[in-house]
């Protein structure tokens, strides 16, 4: 049985066949994880993925669920790098995921350059600000600005991680879609999927999810959008297979 410390609880993932352990003091996942997870190309009988920036393990764990593969997080937090790596443990996982502390900056020096399939990454959306306008919560202020890395960071690191034809997946802000182009092609990642995630209908796009590949022609495909919550605030039938459903390639 895994310990748990001081405010943690041991949450379902929605399909409820895995569980994971969050904490209200510190960043949990949100729905831009599950659907990275969802939305990134896997493997399914064998390779190497790479999740940067990997948090309490979320992605990692629904990964475990589409792949074979070996799986590794890599996590700047001490304390969100231990709450992963007991999930993993908790759920029998330590075979196929490896959780790591440290800097994705040094990911490459540390695990290999060019060897992997894939690259996930669900990085800090926001510039690092002042002081007074971060949050006053450690965890979340790492989690949601560019303190420890910027989107440069995320987009090269994969890119040196990535083998030729390897995929990299990230969600972000729309407001960044230029930018992850732009760099995406500085670092040899070709742009090849593109979606638009949408709060409701007739509302603007929230999330973006795009997938590039190293070292490929131009050809980007935009998929179809993908909206959320129905007039009635529930979720539509595609979230609901997306979070509930079976997570298929």
């Amino acid at each position: 049985m895994v310990k748990l410390y001081e405010d943690e609880r041991l949450d379902y993932l929605f399909n409820e066949e895995l569980r994971i352990i969050q904490s209200p003091s510190v960043f949990s996942f949100s729905l831009d994880a599950v659907l990275l997870a969802h939305f990134a190309y896997m493997p399914i009988q064998k390779g190497q993925i790479v999740d940067l920036c990997t948090g309490n393990g979320v992605i990692p764990l629904l990964l475990s669920r589409r792949t074979k593969g070996t799986i590794i997080g890599i996590e700047i937090q001490e304390r969100l790098c231990d709450m992963a790596r007991r999930s993993v443990q908790y759920n029998g996982l330590e075979g196929q995921i490896e959780i790591i502390h440290g800097d994705i900056k040094e990911a490459p020096q540390r695990i290999g350059y060019s060897r992997y399939d894939v690259v996930t990454c669900n990085p800090p959306y926001f510039p690092a600000v002042g002081k007074d306008e971060l949050s006053k919560n450690e965890h979340i202020a790492i989690a949601r600005h560019e303190i420890y890395c910027t989107l440069e960071d995320v987009i090269r690191v994969s890119s040196q991680l990535l083998k030729q034809g390897g995929k990299a997946a990230f969600v972000h802000r729309p407001g960044r879609l230029l930018d992850l182009v732009t760099l995406m092609r500085q670092y040899r990642l070709e742009p090849k999927r593109l979606r638009f995630v949408y709060p409701k209908a007739g509302k603007e796009a929230n999330m973006i999810l795009i997938e590039g590949t190293k070292d490929a022609s131009p050809d980007l495909k935009v998929l179809p959008p993908l909206v959320v919550y129905d007039e009635n605030n529930e979720y539509t039938e595609e979230t609901k297979r997306i979070l509930y459903g079976i997570i298929s390639s």
